[in-house]
């Protein structure tokens, strides 16, 4: 009986694995050209963060984003009491911090991430309008 025991718990463990697989799957981050991301953000059922510095957000951002800087190292815990099956869209000024942002929060449990390829600076050379403060 004990040989059993062993069989039985490789048994529920292969059964489980394409359950993993299919969670991990679900979890996903991509890189979106201006108009894709437009088109996800006019949406308005995403969490739109920039991920700048306050002095970068104050100069332009997107209407309705949040700032919170990827530098200071509080984005995880400033995003911890949100639905992590909620849609969030991320951009930085050129793609670098937005992309380490969408890694964090990919690895934190956020299943709908994305983020803007080439950043605010290319949302800005395709005429598209910014909100400065």
């Amino acid at each position: 009986m004990t040989t059993f025991v062993p069989m039985k718990r490789l048994l529920i463990f292969l059964m489980l694995i394409p359950f993993t697989l299919a969670a991990q799957a679900q979890a996903s981050g991509t890189s979106l050209d201006v108009k894709a991301f437009k088109a996800a953000v006019e949406r308005d059922d995403a969490l739109l963060l920039d991920v700048r510095t306050a002095e970068e957000y104050n100069e332009g951002h997107i209407e309705g984003a949040a700032n919170i800087d990827w530098n200071g190292g509080t984005l995880l815990m400033d995003v911890s009491g949100i639905d992590k099956t909620l849609p969030v869209l991320l951009y930085c000024a050129s793609g670098g911090r937005s992309g380490q942002a969408m890694e964090a929060l990919i690895k934190a449990g956020f299943t709908d991430v994305q983020d803007l390829k080439g950043g605010i600076i290319e949302w800005e050379s395709h005429g598209e309008p910014v909100i400065t403060q």
